[in-house]
Order: structure tokens, then C-alpha cells, then sequence
């Protein structure tokens, strides 16, 4: 019931800025919690931010004061606006979406897009 849509990756240098964009298609996003996780090769996915749907929002250590999740639900899109990029920031950043409900919850994901910071 719910899709969704990465844009916005692509080469920066380290200190430069991108932001991504998450467009969600669902009859109530506004419902739903939402965030960022990210993979590089070797690595584990992680989390890199999250927003409620009432607006709250938590950031991973190493990207707090840099990076900064918002969302319209006006237009059901999530974004992620991140400044001062470093190499570590290099990855695949994959956008999800939490809908629960009475006896469970489901956690959609987008396609994921690519972002790769160079020094």
C-alpha cells in the first residue's frame, strides 16, 4: 500500500552539501513514522535519522549537527539535508516508512539511492 521513492543522490566533494528526497505514496502518510538508513559495502546498515509522525526526530552519532530529517506531509515527502559531507558518509541511503497498527506494524522501503562523498 505504501511506495517509496529515493532522488537526490549522486558525487560531492567532502564538505559540500545534497540533499535527498523521499516521495511516499499511501492514503495516510501523515500517520506514518519515518527515517533514513544507510549501507556502505561492508558494513551493517544503519540508522542515520528518524521523524514521527508528529514531528520528533533522533539522529545517528555521527551525523548530528550535520544532517537534518524533515518532512511535508502536505506533499508526502520525507527529506535529508546533509551539510558538511565527509567520506564515512559515502553509502547507500535507503528511505523507509513504519505504519503500525492494532496486533502488528509494517516497515516499507524505498529502492535506495546512491551517495558517494570524495576527498
Amino acid at each position: 500500500q505504501v511506495q517509496l521513492v529515493e532522488s537526490g543522490g549522486g558525487l560531492v566533494q567532502a564538505g559540500g552539501s545534497l540533499r535527498l528526497s523521499c516521495a511516499a505514496s499511501g492514503r495516510a502518510f501523515n500517520l506514518y513514522h519515518t527515517g533514513w538508513f544507510r549501507q556502505d559495502p561492508g558494513k551493517e546498515r544503519e540508522l542515520v535519522a528518524r521523524i514521527s509522525s508528529g514531528g520528533s526526530t533522533n539522529y545517528a552519532d555521527s551525523v548530528k549537527g550535520r544532517f537534518t530529517i524533515s518532512r511535508d506531509n502536505a506533499k508526502s515527502t520525507v527529506y535529508l539535508q546533509m551539510n558538511s559531507m565527509k567520506p564515512e558518509d559515502t553509502a547507500v541511503y535507503f528511505c523507509t516508512a513504519n505504519v503500525r497498527f492494532i496486533g502488528g506494524s509494517r516497515t516499507y522501503w524505498g529502492q535506495g539511492t546512491q551517495v558517494t562523498v570524495s576527498s
